[in-house]
């Protein structure tokens, strides 16, 4: 009886420690893909990398952005700005007036003369017409021409009454007012600014008068106003040197340069064409 007992206690404590070591070695094995799982390195894909670069892009973006945005702007100065303020405190406003081409001169004096003896006369305050010059260049002279900015167009400021309307109106030569011709709408001040600018000279800056005392500038002098050249010569045009040491030749015009008043022309000299640079006047018309 006593050994049967022994003999179960036997064996429950064997298969105990068998339990125990199955355990522990389930446990090591645990413990052993742990550890393998950290010492692999997990490789990123492509993808990965390309958000990666991109976050990184996108960073260098804002970041040169943002040092733009502080880097402090420079504003020239208006070399305009007088005029315009000039414009603003005037009296009246500008009002644009349809005339015969050729005649917007005649008209301007014709104003002038009727607000001196007619009703509203001393509502008329300023009548301009717009000019421009330009440097035409024919037959090989150059000639400083001074035209109309804008034909069959003058400009009046005025208090705009019944009298004031009636004088302009009815002046020889005019032919309405521009809009509505019986309640004309003035010229917003861009505007007018736009059309008058040719009127003004802009004053030397500061910086630019400091540097012609200096002697800094080119020649010591500021920048003069540039006047557009118009010429009656054409790319591929054949002409004849009038003055030089190719005078009389004939030759072809390969390239016009009005900002300089010259011109490249092709010349034959021992069968072969060679570029030769000649001012405006010396050379005309082949005939």
């Amino acid at each position: 009886m006593s050994d049967l007992n022994f003999s179960d206690v036997s064996s429950d404590a064997k298969a105990s420690e068998e339990v125990e070591a199955v355990e522990a070695v389930d446990s090591q094995n645990v413990e052993t893909d742990e550890a393998d799982l950290n010492e692999v390195s997990v490789e990123p894909t492509d993808d990965a990398l390309e958000a990666e670069a991109e976050v990184v892009e996108a960073e260098a973006v804002e970041e040169a952005a943002v040092a733009v945005e502080e880097e402090p702007v420079v504003e020239e100065a208006d070399p305009y700005l007088k005029f315009r303020e000039e414009l603003r405190g005037l009296d009246g406003k500008w009002y644009v007036v349809h005339s015969y081409a050729g005649y917007e001169r005649r008209v301007k004096q014709n104003i002038e003369t009727r607000k001196a003896a007619l009703a509203g006369g001393d509502d008329i305050l300023q009548i301009e017409v717009p000019m421009e010059e330009s440097i035409e260049i024919k037959n090989g002279q150059r000639k400083l021409v001074s035209k109309v900015r804008i034909p069959g167009y003058v400009l009046v400021r005025m208090e705009l009454n019944e009298d004031s309307w009636t004088l302009v109106r009815h002046t020889p030569a005019v032919t309405g007012f521009v809009g509505n011709s019986q309640h004309p709408t003035p010229l917003r001040p861009a505007e007018a600014f736009e059309m008058l600018k040719p009127l003004f000279t802009p004053e030397e800056t500061e910086e630019v008068k400091n540097s012609k005392a200096a002697g800094n500038g080119p020649g010591g002098k500021a920048k003069s106003r540039s006047i557009p050249v118009n010429i009656d010569f054409k790319i591929g045009e054949s002409i004849l040197i009038k003055d030089g040491s190719f005078a009389g030749l004939p030759g072809t015009i390969s390239e016009i340069k009005p900002e300089s008043g010259k011109v490249t022309v092709l010349v034959s000299l021992f069968e072969r064409e060679t570029p030769v640079e000649l001012a405006f006047d010396q050379v005309g018309p082949l005939n």
